[in-house]
């Protein structure tokens, strides 16, 4: 068996005010597939789907304890220290499986919500193990499938823009000594001030990136 990851971009952002006003941030929309070739020339017959979704649904999800990552991780046990959310629900529409997943207050959870107002495009990874056989062109997903988690966090290209920009109003993750630490804007804003044209397109896409591989 294998670690299999998907990733689904086209998600939506959700926002409900509670009694107290504060804000809860939501994510919706297509966490899992099936019966369809995916964009990794991989086809999971729904039946399995159903299976796993089920599964997951009864043991995790109504357990309150369906959590997801932030990032691309690459086991398929949940890191308690990473989770940015817990999934609420996953429905069956037709050949896909819709979810719902409440961002947490969580470190990462955090991040996850300063991206989203900043306007940063992010989308959801299902993980999962199992075995593939290939037939006609495709890898088929075999019955040994087992779903780890239905959504993990992560993010499009498009997102190192947002990321800076939200890093100008509050406080910014970069590389130093080989570990990511917080500084202040002040100096953040300095660093990519000073940067040139050249140098500041390839900083803002550097320091995403090695963030993201941090998480």
């Amino acid at each position: 068996m294998k670690l299999i990851t998907e990733e689904v971009e086209d998600v939506k952002y959700l926002t409900e005010e509670t009694k107290d006003g504060k804000k809860n941030y939501m994510i919706e929309g297509i966490f899992l597939q099936s019966n369809k070739k995916n964009r990794n020339g991989r086809i999971y017959p729904k039946e399995i789907i159903q299976r796993e979704a089920a599964r997951y649904t009864t043991n995790y999800i109504n357990q309150k304890r369906a959590f997801g990552e932030l990032g691309h991780p690459d086991t398929p046990t949940i890191n308690l220290d990473r989770v940015s959310h817990m999934i609420q629900s996953l429905k069956e529409d037709g050949d896909n499986f819709i979810g719902r997943a409440k961002i947490l207050d969580t470190p990462y959870g955090k991040i996850v919500k300063s991206l989203i107002d900043e306007g940063a495009k992010l989308g959801v990874s299902s993980r999962g193990l199992g075995s593939l056989k290939p037939h006609s062109g495709v890898n088929m997903v075999q019955d040994d499938f087992y779903l780890a988690t239905a959504a993990d966090i992560v993010a499009d290209p498009s997102a190192p823009d947002a990321f800076v920009h939200g890093i100008r109003e509050g406080k910014e993750w970069i590389l130093e000594g080989g570990t990511f630490k917080e500084i202040d804007v002040e100096k953040a804003q300095k660093m990519l001030n000073e940067a040139s044209r050249k140098d500041y397109e390839e900083m803002k896409l550097r320091l995403f990136e090695k963030f993201l591989s941090k998480l």
